[in-house]
């Protein structure tokens, strides 16, 4: 493990992510597992296809409880699991993504332990590289709670940033859960 421009603890997943320079591009794409990251490592891989550029896959992590949690009462087993687990995330992430098999294009993939917007703008410092994200829609608590990963990347990266609109199964997937809650809520609120 090494740590990265933010002092997040980072490590490679499916082969080691040299700093040399080979003269090609860089696509730093945001994989979390969503059909949105899903999208976006698509899009991500259509843009190094036309480019001839390589694809670096990052899922952030961060530990059970949190970064503060995990000061407050450091665990080191705990630790490796989550690492392992967001490991595993990224590979079954990517699995769906391409089958399995060949992506078309150089695929390099890491794991970044730190929160997800500061991770992915310091995965993605070289001159010339492209942020690529999912930029899903959000409710209003949801945006509340948590700062949206897209906007802080497209404020502090020092690149261009690509922001891949949901796709349209997700959006049918997300009218239906809300049409089934709606259906469900008269019968939930009389108990």
């Amino acid at each position: 493990m090494t740590e990265n421009g933010a002092g997040a603890e980072t490590g490679a997943v499916g082969g080691p992510y040299g700093r040399d320079d080979d003269g090609r591009g860089r696509i730093v794409v945001g994989v979390s597992g969503s059909l949105g990251s899903l999208a976006a490592l698509h899009r991500a891989v259509a843009e190094a296809r036309g480019a001839d550029a390589e694809v670096l896959a990052v899922h952030c992590w961060t530990p059970a409880g949190g970064e503060f949690g995990y000061r407050r009462s450091p665990c080191p087993p705990l630790l490796s699991a989550c690492r392992d687990a967001a490991a595993t995330r990224l590979r079954q992430a990517l699995d769906e993504a391409f089958g399995g098999g060949f992506a078309g294009v150089r695929l390099r993939s890491r794991i970044v332990r730190g929160e997800t917007g500061r991770a992915l703008v310091a995965s993605a410092d070289r001159p010339g590289d492209l942020l690529v994200l999912g930029a899903g829609g959000r409710g209003p608590i949801a945006r509340v709670l948590r700062p949206s990963v897209t906007t802080h990347c497209v404020r502090h990266a020092t690149c261009p940033v690509l922001a891949v609109p949901r796709p349209p199964l997700q959006r049918e997937l997300e009218a239906l859960e809300r049409h089934h809650q709606t259906l469900l809520s008269p019968l939930t609120v009389g108990r």
